[in-house]
C-alpha cells in the first residue's frame, strides 16, 4: 500500500520538516513528496488507519504551504484570484476554495482562513505551494494587498480522530467546544503560540494547529506525551492517504490537475457564479457550466477480485478500449472491502452503473457508487 500521487519529489535533495529527526527516532520509513522528505509509516499503514477512526492520530504536515495575504485589498484580491469570494467569510472562518487557470484547469485545491478581518492564511498543496505564491502575488498586482511566503518558517500539526478534542482541549487556551467545523482562532496549544483550526483530511473531527517552525517539537513532544494513554499515534502519509479516499476527498495529482475542471470534479459548488466582480477563469468555467462536463469523477465498489489502483483503465462491457481510468484505489481498511476514484464519461456516472476495471490484463467488475465511501457517525 503506498501514497499514490504523481507529484512525488523527484529532486535529489528533499527539504525536511522541523519534526524529521522525531519521525527518524520513531522508526518511520521516509519517502519522498511534493519536495519534501515525509514520514509514510510508523508501525504501519493500517493500524494507523485504524487508530485514526477509532481515536486519535497524529500527523506532521509542515510540507503544506502557507501564504500570507493582508491589506485593505485582501478580500477583493483574493476573489479575484480565487474561484470563490474570501471576502464572504467572517473573522475566524475557513472555506475550501480553488485558484483555477484562465482555461478553467485546477492549478491547486486549497483552504482559506479569514484569520482577521483584513488577514487572510492561504494553505496550498506541498507541491504546488512555489506556483500559488507566485501566480498570487501575480494576481493581486494593483491591489492593497500584500502576500507573505511562510511557508518553510511555519510547522502544521494535526490531531485527527474522534478523541481528539479531548486529547487537545487540556493542552490549550483556545474554547474547543465553540470552534466550528472550518473556523480558526489564535492562542496558544502544547505550550507554544498557535493558530488552531478545525479542519482536517481524514473524514473525523480534528484541528490543525499552525506554529513557528522552531516551536514544532516541543508541541509534537506534549501532544504525543499527553495523548499516550488515550491511544493517540503517529500516523504519516500513507495512512492520510486511505483516510482520505474513504471520505471521498481528492488529492491533486491524482482527482484534481490542470486538465480538469471544479465540475468535472463534483466541485462546482466552489465557483462563484454569483460573484459581483472578475475573476481569473471566469469566462471559461461559465462556459463549462453551460456545456457541462465532458468527464465526472466518481466512487467505484469492486464487485469482483482485485484492486484499483491509480492509473488503472476503466473500460464499458463491450467496449475495446478504455472510457476512463483510476485516479486512487486501495482496499478500505474501515470498510474491508476495494474501493477507488475514477473518471468516467458523464453518461457512466449514474450510481449502479456497472464497469470494468482492468486489472493485469483482466477485466474486473465494479459499480459506481456514491461519494464519501465513508461518513463518521454522527
Amino acid at each position: 500500500m503506498s501514497v499514490e500521487s504523481p507529484a512525488v519529489a523527484t529532486a535529489t535533495v528533499l527539504q525536511r520538516t522541523p519534526l524529521h529527526d522525531r519521525h527518524v527516532a520513531l522508526g518511520a520509513r521516509m519517502v519522498g513528496f511534493g519536495g519534501w522528505e515525509m514520514p509514510l509509516q510508523y508501525s504501519g499503514i493500517i493500524p494507523e488507519h485504524h487508530a485514526v477512526r477509532a481515536r486519535a492520530g497524529l500527523f506532521d504536515l509542515s510540507h503544506m504551504g502557507e501564504l500570507w495575504v493582508s491589506g485593505p485589498g485582501a478580500s477583493t484580491g483574493l476573489a479575484y484570484a480565487l474561484v470563490t469570494d474570501p471576502g464572504r467569510l467572517a473573522p475566524g472562518r475557513a472555506h475550501y476554495s480553488m485558484i483555477c487557470g484562465s482555461d478553467g484547469g485546477i492549478i491547486d485545491d486549497l483552504i482559506v482562513y479569514r484569520v482577521a478581518e483584513e488577514r487572510f492564511l492561504v494553505v496550498p498543496n506541498a507541491s504546488n505551494a512555489p506556483v500559488v505564491a507566485d501566480e498570487l502575488r501575480l494576481r493581486l498586482d494593483g491591489f492593497e494587498a500584500a502576500l507573505d511566503d511562510a511557508s518553510l518558517r511555519t510547522a502544521l500539526v494535526a490531531v485527527q480522530g474522534p478523541l481528539a478534542r479531548t486529547i487537545l482541549e487540556p493542552l490549550t487556551d483556545v474554547e474547543l467546544a465553540g470552534l466550528r467545523y472550518y473556523a480558526i482562532a489564535e492562542g496558544h496549544a502544547a505550550g507554544v503560540p498557535a493558530l488552531v483550526a478545525r479542519t482536517g483530511y481524514t473524514g473525523e473531527d480534528g484541528f490543525e494547529l499552525f506554529l513557528d517552525g522552531a516551536n514544532a517539537a516541543a508541541a509534537w513532544d506534549r501532544l504525543s506525551e499527553a495523548g499516550a494513554d488515550r491511544g493517540l499515534v503517529p500516523a504519516g502519509l500513507g495512512a492520510r492517504d486511505t483516510l482520505r479516499l474513504e471520505a471521498g476527498m481528492a488529492l491533486y495529482g491524482n482527482e484534481l490537475d490542470r486538465d480538469t475542471t471544479p465540475f468535472e470534479a463534483g466541485l462546482e459548488r466552489l465557483v462563484g457564479s454569483e460573484k459581483a466582480g472578475d475573476f481569473v477563469g471566469r469566462g471559461a468555467l461559465e462556459r463549462a457550466r453551460t456545456t457541462g462536463p465532458r468527464k465526472r469523477l466518481v466512487g467505484l465498489e469492486m464487485r469482483g477480485r482485485g484492486i484499483a489502483r491509480h492509473g488503472y483503465p476503466v473500460h464499458r462491457g463491450g467496449e475495446a478500449g478504455p472510457c476512463g481510468v483510476i485516479t486512487s484505489g486501495t482496499l478500505s481498511p474501515t470498510l474491508g472491502r476495494a474501493v477507488a476514484m475514477a473518471y468516467v464519461p458523464t453518461d457512466a456516472a449514474s450510481p449502479g452503473t456497472m464497469l470494468e476495471v482492468g486489472i493485469r490484463g483482466s477485466r474486473v467488475d465494479a459499480e459506481v457508487v456514491p461519494l464519501p465511501f465513508y461518513r463518521r457517525p454522527a
